[in-house]
């Protein structure tokens, strides 16, 4: 057989072999990016001045896609983010769907009314895949990489707790879930075991159950190992066995260094390097009862150091002004805190701990999304932005303001009881900030002890300090002073 015979021969078997090949690729899978930027390990030390934004895809812009949300990543480096936190991205079941209060989907008869309720995106009917509403796999895999790209990490919101009732989980394995007295899957039950919580869009899922662990351990492990993401906020993480939690983490940071946010405010959930952070849920409430007038800001002073008893020195906390459950339920920002919502939005980021910034906060978000159909944040720059900027730069240069386990130090400063006076300093090395707010109706004022030249946050003006200095405080406004 001559040469160019033989090659004819070789692509004449090589091409069917090829078609055969093809044919037996599964249809629905994505092809991988060419390429994959990995970031450096995350550390303590990145950590101490880090800003986590959470990503509502559905209502971050009118398209609710993934594409829409990742052409937006390069403009949060401008507000400092490090960190995106993307609400759930699984498909969501149909299977008891809500619609509105206690109304279910299926309760609706009108066919094009029942197609605007898309569900909750925590019921969740399977674990590795991708809510079409968002778009394709290789659509998150480009947020994934864009984020990378840009230097910011990418944890996925994880639901431990329970999964939607269309989840294969509740025909292939009905032991892994908690049975109600006539031994029927069961929604989630308060402890007494009979009273539902009232989340009927999901069952509730029995960790009692050995076999359970492995499995769930498998589907966070695909998305570290897959899909490249960072981490996980893992939804009402306290209602999750502990002993879950010791078992998980360690095996998922085998994988690589992961950040691992708890919704919940269990400081054992933190302990041996379990949980990175912890929400600040106990600060956020008081914060909001201070602003609406409910709580005197004086407050302030025995509350904070009940939460520094609570909490072990190397343990922080998420502080926010807004999340997608506030939002939602508990109206806006800018309703609840009204005209101290700068002074609040400055006391996130001066508090130990780190920032959150909501879907549509640097927007000036001021309507309370819709949680099961689709809605849409405002898209232009207002009052909100340029602080968030100015925070993003202080917290970034200020080792005074690192949040992590090797946070600025804090430390009360002295109002005498005044009821509508909240003020602290933070210390470290060789930098300073002091924190001053006046959420009453009168001018006050606040002396202060210190030594140095210290910068305004609003004005820039540079204010000398030697010993004491006594400041007057406008209703309604605060002083942030970081010392040059």
């Amino acid at each position: 057989m001559n040469k160019t015979l033989r090659y004819r021969v070789f692509f004449c078997l090589l091409i069917p072999a090829l078609w055969i090949s093809c044919d037996d690729k599964p249809s629905n899978e994505e092809p991988m990016n060419e390429t994959v930027t990995t970031l450096p390990p995350l550390t303590d030390e990145f950590l101490e001045t880090a800003i986590l934004y959470e990503a509502n895809i559905r209502q971050y812009s009118p398209e609710g896609s993934f594409d829409a949300f990742t052409a937006d990543i390069p403009k949060l480096k401008d507000l400092g983010v490090d960190v995106i936190w993307l609400m759930p991205v699984y498909p969501i079941s149909s299977t008891k769907r809500k619609a509105y209060g206690n109304v279910m989907a299926d309760d609706i008869e009108d066919p094009e009314e029942r197609k605007k309720y898309l569900g909750s995106y925590y019921a969740v009917s399977d674990y590795t895949g991708i809510n079409p509403e968002f778009g394709t796999l290789e659509d998150f895999r480009r947020l994934v990489q864009t984020a990378h790209d840009n230097g910011i990490y990418v944890i996925l919101d994880w639901v431990a707790n329970h999964t939607g009732w269309d989840h294969h989980w509740i025909a292939e394995h009905p032991e892994y879930y908690t049975k109600n007295e006539a031994g029927e899957v069961s929604e989630p039950l308060k402890d007494d075991g009979r009273t539902p919580e009232g989340w009927t869009d999901v069952a509730d899922l029995n960790f009692d159950n050995p076999d359970l662990t492995p499995a769930m351990i498998a589907e966070m492990r695909y998305w570290i190992v897959e899909e490249n993401i960072d981490g996980f906020r893992c939804d009402v993480a306290g209602f999750v066995p502990t002993d879950f939690w010791r078992k998980a983490i360690p095996e998922l940071r085998k994988e690589k260094s992961i950040f691992m946010l708890a919704e919940a405010d269990n400081p054992e959930l933190l302990d041996d390097g379990l949980f990175d952070m912890a929400y600040g849920w106990a600060n956020h409430h008081l914060m909001n009862d201070i602003a609406k007038g409910e709580q005197p800001a004086a407050q302030w002073w025995a509350h904070y150091n009940g939460q520094m008893e609570k909490w072990a020195d190397d343990d922080y906390l998420m502080n926010f002004v807004e999340n997608h459950d506030e939002n939602s339920w508990n109206g806006t920002f800018l309703g609840r805190t009204g005209a101290h919502w700068e002074s609040c939005l400055v006391l996130s980021y001066a508090l130990p701990g780190m920032p959150l910034i909501y879907s549509g906060l640097e927007y000036d978000l001021n309507h309370s999304l819709k949680f099961f159909e689709k809605d849409s944040i405002p898209k232009a720059k207002g009052k909100i932005w340029p602080v968030l900027e100015q925070l993003a730069k202080v917290r970034k240069e200020v080792p005074a303001l690192n949040g992590g386990v090797a946070a600025g130090a804090y430390e009360w400063v002295d109002t005498f009881h005044d009821p509508d006076l909240l003020a602290f300093r933070r210390f470290k090395d060789n930098s300073e900030v002091l924190y001053l707010a006046n959420f009453g109706s009168e001018t006050k004022n606040i002396p202060v002890k210190a030594l140095g030249s210290f910068r305004d946050f609003k004005s820039g003006e540079i204010i000398e300090i030697q010993g004491e200095k006594s400041f007057k405080i406008p209703p309604a406004s605060y002083l942030f002073l970081i010392k040059n």
